[in-house]
């Protein structure tokens, strides 16, 4: 590991953690040229499926493409980075489990639906809008009743 400070490659760790529900690896690390210590994270590499896309063209899964959507969602939203990164990790880990080499967008569009559910219903609300195309204000207006429903359910009022 070239050092960031000085670019030396004589860095050894210091500390190691594991982060992330055990799915990442913390490192700090110290230079023995500059003696700076800096962090390194540690995550396997998995092979994730394609994404077929509706008009049938397929692409490499981009996490950073999923996260730009979540947090478009989320803006100005009182939701925590470390619970974004758990909500994104859950969605990935659903994606490798299915087993599947080709997943369709629309399948990834409902797992981010769930995530935000449990992270914010206003984000929900902001995500369904866009991804579900909504037509008039009788669709969104049933997408909150819907939400409402939930909520109730989940505390136990209905």
């Amino acid at each position: 590991m070239h050092c960031p400070f000085c670019s030396a490659t004589d860095t050894r760790v210091v500390d190691s953690r594991l982060g992330a529900d055990g799915d990442q690896v913390r490192r700090r690390r110290k230079c023995g040229s500059c003696d700076e210590r800096f962090t390194t994270y540690e995550v396997a590499d998995l092979n994730m499926p394609r994404v077929m896309k509706s008009d049938g063209v397929g692409e490499a899964f981009n996490v950073e493409k999923l996260r730009a959507g979540m947090m478009l969602a989320l803006e100005k939203r009182p939701v925590s980075m470390v619970d974004i990164d758990r909500a994104i990790q859950q969605i990935k880990k659903k994606i490798l489990s299915s087993g599947l080499r080709e997943v369709e967008s629309h399948w990834i569009g409902e797992r981010v639906m769930q995530e935000l559910r449990e992270l914010d219903g206003v984000a929900y609300i902001r995500f369904a809008s866009v991804y579900r195309s909504f037509n008039d204000i009788d669709e969104f207006v049933e997408t909150i009743n819907l939400m409402e429903k939930k909520v109730a359910t989940d505390k136990g009022l209905s």
